[in-house]
């Protein structure tokens, strides 16, 4: 009898000794929290048997090797696992979190050890919410196809992997069957494949600091059933976004991605609102840009118009608790704490009790009940709705009117919303100007090196008046090109035109033709000045090779000029027509300062020089004015064109510099076609096509061919009778005068301007010396 008692008394209270260690914390473990049913376990190197009843389990600092199969399958309530700073855990098994039908929320932290998921490990996961691997050994992207959720928000965060390098096809297919948020940031991706995000509805893609992402395959978001909404590619190398997938977008997140110089059309991006982005410039593309109202909407619109106000309704998917909070979604930080850094918050967290460290998902950590979010008291009154139940960025407004994209950075006065040449009529002008100062310089090198002429002084400093002139034509001309190219796009050709090389070339161009322009019309006045002046003086007579050496050190000093903004002193990337606007820096504001004062005093140098010429030629005892009013005629227009190019461009340039700007780029490109090129085009016809000697060497290269040979004929005959008599017969009078008493000072006038009425270019200014020569306006 005592046996049989001592046998009932064990059978009953077995079942409340095995309840009893079933439910008592693992001696390995903590359990200072099981109010709220949390263990916390720490240096363990094997999985002990938890208590069923276990809702949250912490591993911190553990040694485990794997997480075998079924490692969790006696916790009937788990709903949160947390695994942290294992340096051993090399594996995750086929079943290691399998069917625990109340999981909501996993997390792998810090396992650098760990390399191997087996495609099972997660598997029928039905009310998995969030899954969070950060910093581990992973070389390749983890499979995670058979999870199954059927949450209606699920949360996919995988970050700080730099040895995993593409995103495959299929990577997201079967991980839910509801709206999926992927959060890849800070990966070593280089390429995501085409369909990666097949079989999705795409809420939220974040890619930001990928630093080695460049390919993003145009069909990445082929077969996706739904958005993307959000798609943040900052801090990334993408050059390029696929338009597949594009037309849900509501918010495009493109910050400091400063390979992404061109973005897909604009018409793209139907539901776009929100677009933050690298270059000021794309910015414009969505300028006017608004959504539309397709025409099947049109006529529901209209149909349903008559219905109340109060049976409307706005749909769109539920807001889910913050992930990132306000302020982290804003915020792109540009560098993340290394390792140890984030191992020791890791730690600070845990003994805070609060494990959940990383700002992109603590508000979802934030005590939030584990209850199914159902509609419940929310869609009562959608109408008066103003909680932050629903995300505006997710409004679907059946109804509603066109609505403005709102994009930042916005457009600087540097570079507004237009295209390079912004008004039609520029547009037209520049290519005009361009041809003109092209053509006409041409010609004039095409018959200074082909005359039959020994090279003189004057024939050499006009060839490198008409090559430094042909060059800003060619400027002219490559900015008119673009401008046609990029004609209603510029904003998105902006960034590749104003980066890269042809704008650099332009802006060379620009400014090594105008200031060699500047410095050889300077060296013409003065020897026009200085052969006027000492015309009799043989022995100070100007050489070719002294204006070689001149234009040589011309030619460095202009060089240097136009180089200097490549190598960082200004820029010519600043705005679209390639000047050197740049003035942030002390030294580019001496640098264009020192240019603008250059150009002020040559043109004083210029004027001086033609007013000496005038005084020279004046001659106050001959009665008739006509000789000295052409002169004064032709020198008032070598001077005003002068002054047309350079004045108003020194002058908004000035005050540009000195930070008191007087007009905006975009009229100063009128300057730029319509003064800037003046003297460009002006003087080929001021220093040569318009003079005499010049008309005669067309007729003579003319008459090479068969053409013009009388003409050619009449020319030549002048040209030797000039070189044959003009010294002797001015001598004779010369002598003349001087038997007659007369004044060889009052009288040396016209013999000095006799030497440079021969066979020269500078007509302009020597022509007309005589009263024989005075009733031909041309020669």
């Amino acid at each position: 009898m005592q046996v049989i008692t001592c046998a009932l008394f064990t059978l009953v209270t077995l079942p409340i000794s095995t309840v009893s260690e079933a439910d008592s914390c693992p001696a390995v473990c903590e359990c200072s929290e099981w109010k709220s049913h949390t263990i916390s376990c720490f240096d363990i190197d094997i999985l002990p048997r938890f208590p069923a009843s276990t809702e949250t389990l912490w591993l911190f600092e553990t040694r485990l090797s794997s997480v075998p199969a079924d490692a969790f399958a006696n916790m009937v309530n788990i709903s949160r696992i947390y695994i942290s700073v294992d340096m051993t855990l090399q594996r995750l098994e086929k079943h290691s979190f399998y069917s625990l039908r109340k999981i909501t929320h996993i997390e792998i932290r810090n396992a650098k050890s760990l390399t191997y998921i087996d495609p099972e490990a997660f598997k029928n996961l039905t009310n998995l919410k969030y899954l969070g691997i950060f910093n581990t050994g992973l070389t390749y992207f983890p499979d995670l196809r058979n999870i199954h959720s059927n949450d209606m928000n699920f949360i996919l965060e995988i970050v700080d992997h730099p040895h995993i390098t593409e995103i495959p096809a299929n990577s997201f297919h079967g991980i839910t069957s509801d709206v999926l948020t992927v959060m890849l940031y800070g990966n070593g991706f280089r390429e995501i494949q085409h369909h990666a995000f097949n079989g999705t509805k795409l809420d939220q893609v974040d890619l930001h600091r990928n630093r080695d992402l460049t390919k993003m395959d145009e069909r990445a978001f082929a077969g996706t059933i739904s958005g993307p909404m959000l798609l943040d590619v900052s801090l990334t190398g993408i050059n390029s976004l696929p338009t597949t997938g594009m037309g849900s977008l509501r918010e495009l997140k493109a910050r400091n991605a400063w390979a992404l110089k061109k973005l897909p059309a604009i018409k793209t991006f139907k539901h776009l609102t929100i677009a933050n982005l690298t270059y000021p410039s794309h910015c414009c593309g969505f300028k006017n840009l608004k959504k539309k109202r397709g025409f099947l909407e049109y006529i529901i619109c209209n149909l349903t118009a008559f219905y109340d106000q109060h049976h409307k309704r706005s749909v769109g998917p539920l807001r889910m608790p913050s992930l990132q909070g306000e302020s982290v979604a804003e915020t792109i930080p540009d560098e993340e704490p290394n390792d140890g850094h984030r191992e020791r918050e890791s730690q600070q967290d845990w003994w805070r009790g609060d494990f959940h460290g990383s700002l992109h998902y603590h508000a979802y950590f934030g005590g939030q009940p584990d209850e199914d979010v159902g509609f419940g008291e929310t869609l009562k009154n959608p109408q008066e709705d103003t909680s932050q139940d629903f995300d505006s960025r997710y409004d679907y407004v059946v109804c509603e009117e066109g609505e403005e994209v709102e994009c930042a950075p916005v457009p600087d006065e540097f570079n507004p919303c237009e295209d390079i040449m912004g008004f039609g009529f520029l547009r037209v002008s520049v290519w005009f100007v361009s041809l003109l100062a092209v053509l006409g310089n041409v010609m004039v090198l095409l018959v200074l090196l082909t005359s039959h002429y020994k090279l003189s002084v004057s024939r050499f400093l006009m060839c490198h008046l008409a090559f430094a002139d042909l060059c800003m034509g060619i400027y002219l001309l490559l900015i008119a090109s673009v401008d046609l190219h990029t004609q209603a796009e510029y904003f998105n050709h902006a960034i590749d035109w104003q980066t890269g090389p042809g704008c650099g070339l332009a802006g060379f161009f620009s400014v090594f033709a105008s200031e060699l322009s500047v410095y050889t019309l300077t060296v013409i006045t003065l020897e026009r000045w200085y052969a006027i002046t000492f015309a009799m003086r043989l022995d100070r007579k100007l050489h070719l090779h002294h204006a070689a050496a001149v234009m040589l050190g011309g030619w460095v000093f202009c060089l240097l000029l136009a180089l200097l903004p490549l190598v960082g002193v200004s820029s010519y990337q600043k705005v679209s027509i390639c000047l050197p606007m740049d003035t942030q820096s002390t030294v580019a504001q001496v640098y264009i300062l020192s240019v603008l004062v250059l150009n002020i005093l040559a043109f004083l140098v210029i004027c001086a020089c033609y007013f000496k010429i005038y005084c020279a030629v004046h001659n106050p005892h001959y009665r008739s004015g006509s000789k000295d009013t052409n002169i004064a005629k032709r020198m008032a227009v070598l001077i005003f064109t002068d002054f047309l190019c350079m004045a108003p461009i020194s002058f908004y340039a000035m005050s540009a510099v000195l930070n008191r700007p007087l007009i905006t780029v975009s009229n100063s490109k009128i300057l730029l076609v319509l003064f800037y090129p003046l003297n460009s085009c002006a003087n080929p016809f001021l220093y040569a096509i318009f003079t005499k000697a010049f008309r005669g060497d067309i007729f003579i290269l003319l008459s090479k061919v068969g053409l013009c040979q009388q003409r050619a004929q009449l020319f030549r005959g002048q040209t030797v009778s000039s070189k044959g008599s003009s010294g002797t017969s001015q001598v004779r009078r010369d002598k003349d005068k001087f038997r007659k008493g007369g004044s060889g000072g009052q009288e040396e006038v016209p013999i000095h301007l006799k030497k440079c009425s021969g066979h020269t270019y500078h007509q302009a200014v020597c022509q007309q010396t005589s009263p024989e020569e005075s009733q031909s306006p041309n020669t």
